[in-house]
Order: structure tokens, then sequence, then C-alpha cells
């Protein structure tokens, strides 16, 4: 088998039970198509989900947003930890993945748009803040003003007592970009507090807790 052979075949993908094609060929099929875009050789492991998630209250009428929603790895950990309480808004830039996500979690309110445009997207639904925001946007990608503006747009919009989590992999904290990021955070919230390394993740990852924005 040649190269190109090998390039070329695609993954074998295993279907949800009435056929409709699970997170992971979501994934897949989006990463072929745009590598660069997806931020990531994996989706997300369950693991590094309950992590990032954690804050997500399991009592109350809680406003989750989540930024980068992908092929739905955390969607499924929220959507879990709500249980159909609250409001959960799904913000995803990838008009295929933001399809998928639609079909797949169906308690999720869906937006396919840019996440810079978070204040506007909650105005729109008569949100006026939210009390998490998980984020599972490939920080370490962006150029300085382009995670600036993600940055205001995601601190603007969270509660006093909200909390504002995210995930870098291990691999990247020396990048300049990831070092950029993590001074943003701390700039833009009293209190960031890194969390334990999920080793089983591909690739391993930490997550950063930010609390009371400034």
């Amino acid at each position: 088998m040649t190269e190109f052979d090998i390039q070329t075949v695609p993954p074998k993908i295993r279907c949800t039970a009435d056929g409709r094609p699970n997170d992971l060929a979501v994934f897949l099929g989006e990463a072929m198509r745009s590598p660069a875009r997806m931020g990531a050789l994996a989706p997300s492991s369950r693991r590094l989900a309950r992590a990032v998630c954690g804050p997500v209250p399991e009592r109350g009428e809680p406003v989750v947003v989540e930024l980068g929603a992908g092929a739905g790895s955390f969607t499924a950990e929220i959507q879990r930890r709500l249980g159909g309480r609250g409001r959960h808004l799904a913000v995803e830039v990838n008009p295929r993945l933001a399809e998928h996500l639609r079909d797949r979690y169906p308690g999720a309110e869906v937006v396919q748009q840019d996440a810079v445009h978070l204040r506007d997207l909650l105005d729109e639904r008569g949100i006026d803040r939210a009390d998490v925001i998980i984020s599972g946007l490939p920080w370490a990608l962006f150029p300085a003003a382009t995670q600036r503006r993600l940055m205001d747009a995601a601190a603007s919009t969270l509660g006093p007592g909200g909390v504002f989590t995210a995930f870098t992999y291990l691999h990247a904290v020396p990048m300049s970009a990831a070092r950029r990021f993590r001074d943003l955070l701390a700039r833009r919230f009293e209190e960031v507090v890194p969390g334990r390394t999920v080793w089983r993740n591909v690739p391993p990852a930490f997550v950063l807790y930010a609390r009371r924005p400034r």
C-alpha cells in the first residue's frame, strides 16, 4: 500500500443504533476536511469532559454556555449534569458540527455562530448572564487579537459568581500562544486555578478554572 493509499483510506467508524454518525465519526470527518481548524487529534475523553464540566451545578436552574462545542464531547457531559434543568447554549461556528449537535442533543440550544458575538447571542435570547462558561476552543491556535476578543466576550457575559473553564494540552504549555492565553486569563479573572493533568486523554490535558471576572 502506498503512502497515498494510506492517507486516503477512511477510518472504520461506528454509528449510533439508529444509523446516525456518532461524535467520533463527525469529528473525524471534519478533521479530514480541515485539520487545522479542529485544533485536536481526537475528541476529548470522558475524563477530560468531566473535569472541564465539573463546575456545572447539579441543582437549580443554571445558564451554561458552551463555546466551541465541536462534535459534542462536552455537550454530552453538560446535558448529563443538567438533567433537563436550566439552559444550555452551545455555540459552534462549523455548520456541519452545529447540525450534528442539534440532531444529537435536542436539549441544548445550538447556535451556529462565532463565539466573539456571545453578548449579542445572549441578548437575543433574553439571557442576562451565564453562570458557567465551558470552553472547547483551541485557544493556542488563535492570534493575540482573536484571543482578546473571545476572552472579552466570555468575561463580560459571565455573572459575578460564575466560573469559566478551558483546557490546554500538556505539550502546548511552552507555546507562546498558550502562555499568552494564560496571561490573558490572569488579567481578566481574579482567580485562575489549574486542575490535575488528565493523562487518559489524547493528548494529555489539564483544565483551568477561572472565577470572579474583573
